[in-house]
């Protein structure tokens, strides 16, 4: 049968606008779009499934729901379609036209992850357990993950630990490490399963990533973007990196120089390709609007999109491209990176100098990265043939900019002046909008955004792409904020100075409990922490600051005081399988090894509500894994002391039990605590003790004696002695906290 054309009634014509049919309850905090509508008593006559009854047989036909075509059947024999309405099909079909080729067979295999844990929290970790860990430099790597992509940029809060070599391949595990020791305690977590079917690359390397691509890491270059976001976040990443498989890599074949990179970079963070990425991709919602569900959003722009690599390979790509814009943007973003207040807080003392000085230029190069970015945009659209010519202007006439003097958001603000348009977008991008161009421009650029508004508003292929949908947000959480997180992580990695948590005794280094006042007493002495704490909190007294700063960033040595009930119980399952695992490692041989530990369950995971305190659960998770900066001691510190009894998470278990052994003595005999009191650090040392047996069993010729025979001896003669029996340690439980009532008058 030969081929016809069959009517196709396109879905709404605004691609990423969908009405709501209800009205939010109970909210009165959200607005309803202008173009919004009430659920009519009849949905027969509801104004969209009217516009579809009306329009079906007027093809090319459009109404503010519908746009009704024509569409000949082979043009669906081929994927992706665009169904979306309002000309979106034929801006896809002009930019289909305009690619020469696409993506997909122009680069070294498919695009896709470069790697992924399987288990994510044993591995991504906060930069400070890695100093104490002593991997920083060696396993420690970046962590790109899709949330840390944005803006040419990957910027990122967490670091993996990788155990690679240079060689990409697994490292021997180090059992006597911090690192080994730690993905020890992890084992059962991260064994494959033996009925996996994705295939893991671990092999017998249990302590290896669940997939590790070699070939990929041995590139020079990858691009790599974030899979989930509201718009499209490329990267070029230069060496050094780990990804997860939300921040899938683009490799280009073997010889791609850094500008071949640049190149398809640039095309890849315009707005044509952001506008192309959403006509492909599937929508995951964004802000809700109303009761109708996660994909229901107030604002089209702020919905995110799955961007997965599959359809990425059918980008098409233009004959030519914008290297220039690109190589000096990318280039800005690499210099915003080192102007940071992390950056400058990780390079020296974060004075209030250095703070100025890269602000100011934090805030120049962002603002110039904007104006480049604008006219990068309005070059793709010349070089996929949307416009005849490039609505670009002279390089030297290009000023900085700021968010909300973009063409688009002039556009929009004179809607919302003269057609009452209601959005968000400058609000919540902390902009203000704008009607007139400025004064400060040159003539020459003045001219060109005036040519570009009026594209904008005259050309329908170039005004569905000039809009908040697919305009880069340059949404970041604001110079403040992120000058007090530098300072609050500066100080407290000061305050986890190694000096500060030991001293010596009888000749040996021993380590040492501080409170909070005792911690602030001695960072008293340093006058760079009083000039950064004097900037993160002004006039505040230096006791207070740091209490402040540790109230959240510990967690309690005992068991019972960190879990609820159902927390301690999957504790118990966890002390369980870590016993377990010890008789797997004291058999002879492998095979012996192999058979034993199909018996050895997978311990369960924790939930929120099985910890006493939200910050605990902040820190420890699902795995338990710590991440804590400070082991503390609730209600250890001397009576005369009110602050918190803390010490530091850098301490190994045998320095956590000689800690607790120092205490128990100290209270004991200088304090004259009895029993009741001294009871959770015994409980304590108790806890800690297998670990003490494992990690410190062997004999020490600096101790004369095997560190866990001392302490298990230390720990009979005190229970002895205070007539403490097990069934007291493992059932004592922190007493409920009472609520005050106010007293009546």
């Amino acid at each position: 049968m030969a081929p016809h054309p069959r009517r196709t009634q396109h879905r709404p014509r605004h691609p990423t606008r969908r009405p709501s049919l209800t009205r939010p309850h109970n909210r009165r905090d959200q607005h309803l779009p202008q173009n919004a509508i009430a659920l009519p008593a009849e949905p027969s006559r509801g104004l969209v499934w009217q516009a579809i009854t009306n329009q079906v047989d007027r093809p090319g036909s459009e109404s503010d729901w519908v746009t009704s075509a024509d569409t000949p059947r082979g043009q669906l024999a081929t994927y992706p379609w665009s169904l979306s309405g309002g000309g979106a099909s034929d801006v896809m079909a002009a930019l289909s036209g305009g690619g020469s080729q696409v993506l997909g067979r122009n680069i070294d295999g498919l695009i896709g992850f470069a790697s992924f844990p399987g288990a994510d929290e044993p591995y991504f970790l906060p930069s400070h357990w890695h100093r104490r860990a002593k991997t920083v430099g060696r396993m420690a790597r970046p962590l790109a993950t899709g949330e840390f992509i944005r803006d040419w940029a990957m910027v990122s809060e967490a670091m993996a630990l990788a155990p690679y070599g240079d060689s990409g391949d697994v490292i021997g595990l180090d059992i006597d490490s911090k690192w080994g020791q730690h993905l020890w305690s992890m084992r059962q977590i991260l064994r494959p399963d033996p009925h996996d079917a994705f295939g893991s690359s671990k092999g017998d390397s249990w302590w290896a990533w669940y997939r590790w691509i070699k070939d990929r890491y041995a590139a020079l270059h990858l691009l790599s973007f974030a899979s989930v976001a509201t718009h499209g976040h490329f990267f070029l990443n230069r060496g050094g990196n780990v990804f997860n498989r939300h921040a899938p890599v683009i490799k280009l074949p073997e010889g791609a120089s850094e500008d071949d990179h640049l190149r398809l970079l640039g095309v890849l963070n315009s707005s044509t390709a952001c506008f192309w990425l959403k006509q492909v991709s599937y929508p995951k919602g964004g802000d809700p609007l109303g009761d109708e569900g996660a994909r229901v959003s107030a604002e089209g722009w702020s919905d995110r999109y799955e961007f997965t690599g599959t359809k990425l390979q059918e980008f098409p790509l233009p004959s030519a491209y914008p290297l220039e814009l690109s190589r000096e943007v990318d280039g800005l973003a690499q210099r915003l990176a080192t102007v940071t207040p992390a950056a400058v807080a990780a390079s020296g003392v974060p004075t209030r100098e250095r703070l100025y000085a890269a602000e100011r230029e934090w805030y120049s190069s962002r603002a110039r990265m904007i104006a480049l970015q604008e006219e990068l945009d309005w070059q793709v659209y010349a070089l996929y043939g949307l416009l005849d010519d490039e609505l670009t202007a002279p390089a030297g006439s290009v000023p900085e900019l700021r968010l909300g003097e973009r063409a688009f958001e002039i556009v929009l603000a004179r809607k919302m002046r003269d057609e009452g348009l209601e959005t968000q977008w400058f609000a919540r991008h902390g902009s203000t909008p704008i009607t007139e161009l400025p004064t400060h421009w040159s003539d020459e650029y003045r001219t060109v955004v005036e040519r570009r508004i009026a594209v904008i508003e005259g050309n329908r292929n170039i005004g569905l792409i000039e809009r908040p949908e697919c305009k880069r947000r340059w949404a970041t959480e604001g110079w403040d904020a992120m000058q007090a997180k530098a300072l609050r992580d500066w100080l407290l990695d000061r305050c986890e100075a190694r000096e500060l948590w030991y001293h010596h005794v009888d000749g040996l280094e021993q380590p040492r409990p501080l409170t909070t006042a005792q911690l602030a007493d001695e960072l008293r002495r340093d006058t760079d922490v009083l000039t950064v704490a004097g900037i993160y909190a002004p006039g505040q007294d230096l006791g207070k600051v740091i209490a402040d700063l540790v109230a959240d960033e510990h967690v309690p040595h005992l068991a019972a005081l960190r879990y609820k009930d159902s927390g301690l119980a999957k504790r118990a399952d966890w002390e369980h399988v870590w016993d377990l695992q010890r008789q797997e490692d004291a058999l002879p041989d492998e095979a012996a090894k192999r058979e034993f530990r199909k018996q050895i369950p997978v311990p369960p995971k924790y939930t929120s509500a099985d910890f006493l305190k939200g910050s605990y659960w902040k820190h420890r998770g699902k795995l338990d894994v710590p991440k804590e900066r400070f082991v503390s001691y609730p209600g250890a510190s001397r009576d005369g002391d009110p602050s918190l009894l803390v010490g530091w998470a850098g301490w190994d278990h045998r320095e956590q039990a000689q800690a607790l052994a120092t205490l128990i003595v100290a209270r004991e005999q200088e304090d004259g605590w009895a029993a009741d009191r001294l009871l959770p650090l015994v409980a304590g040392l108790r806890e800690i003790l297998p670990w003490v047996r494992q990690w410190h069993g062997e004999f020490d010729p600096l101790w004369g004696a095997s560190p866990a025979d001392i302490y298990a001896g230390f720990l009979a003669e005190t229970t002895n002695r205070l007539h403490l029996t097990d069934e007291a340690l493992t059932s004592w439980r922190p007493p409920r906290a009472t609520r005050g009532r106010k007293a009546k008058g």
